[in-house]
């Protein structure tokens, strides 16, 4: 299998974790303290990976300077559209309780929590799509991306089921974003296939910037809404969970 195709497989594979959490959002009821705690939990799984899988390995590969050029580049970058989506009606997509507007609510507040979901998932399935590059894929970073993407679905299936969206929105729009995300690594692995080690590693730093800062303004916002004073807890265990996991398979 051409290594272009691969990626792709990766991507769809942690895409797919999407469309998991959004069936068990949509058909189980799952109390808003557990959703928030999940999501608590992947955070920290997350975190843990972008740190030492990603921005680690990157500045010990190309240095200091670039590492955190491309890491503020990748942070401002989802911040400004980011802001621009809150601003259309995206700002709660990951929000399991009251606060996702309705259509009727907001005018196309729809297409923009579809925009900011892909947003939000671009990132990882480039930075999955360019662990090939190393002669593998990256276990830590796929596991994380996965784990982290149940609650994610999970939850925002449940605000967009309060917020009154059908389960053909909801399946159709995750359904759509896992493929996304899959094609996300088949481009990253594709387009960089020539790149020079310097350029893959900065733009896996730029990649890292653009997921510390959604995590930070989607999803330990919704963690914190329901968990409260436990939510650095959560998130805690899931980055030391993560952590040993990497150290256990070196």
């Amino acid at each position: 299998m051409p290594l272009w195709a691969e990626a792709g497989c990766w991507g769809l594979l942690a895409g797919s974790a999407l469309l998991i959490g959004a069936a068990a959002g949509w058909w189980l009821r799952i109390s808003p303290q557990v959703i928030a705690g999940t999501v608590a939990f992947g955070a920290g799984v997350l975190i843990s990976a972008m740190a030492f899988e990603l921005v680690d390995r990157t500045e010990r590969s190309v240095g200091l300077l670039p590492t955190v050029v491309g890491f503020v580049a990748g942070a401002v970058s989802y911040v400004a559209v980011n802001a621009l989506l809150a601003r259309r009606g995206a700002q709660h997509r990951k929000r399991s309780g009251p606060g996702q507007p309705s259509e009727t609510q907001v005018q196309g507040s729809g297409a923009a929590i579809v925009v900011g979901s892909l947003l939000d998932g671009i990132p990882e399935s480039v930075v999955l799509g360019l662990s090939l590059f190393e002669g593998g894929i990256g276990v830590a970073v796929l596991a994380a991306i996965f784990l982290s993407n149940i609650p994610e679905g999970l939850s925002s299936a449940v605000g967009m089921r309060e917020a009154g969206r059908g389960a053909g929105y909801v399946f159709g729009m995750w359904g759509s974003v896992a493929v996304l995300t899959g094609v996300a690594a088949l481009a990253g692995n594709l387009l960089l296939e020539t790149a020079s080690p310097v350029t893959v590693a900065v733009i896996t730093a730029v990649a890292a910037g653009a997921i510390l800062a959604m995590i930070a303004d989607t999803m330990i916002p919704e963690a914190f809404a329901r968990t409260h004073l436990l939510t650095g807890l959560i998130t805690t265990s899931g980055f030391l969970i993560a952590f040993t996991l990497t150290r256990v398979e070196l």
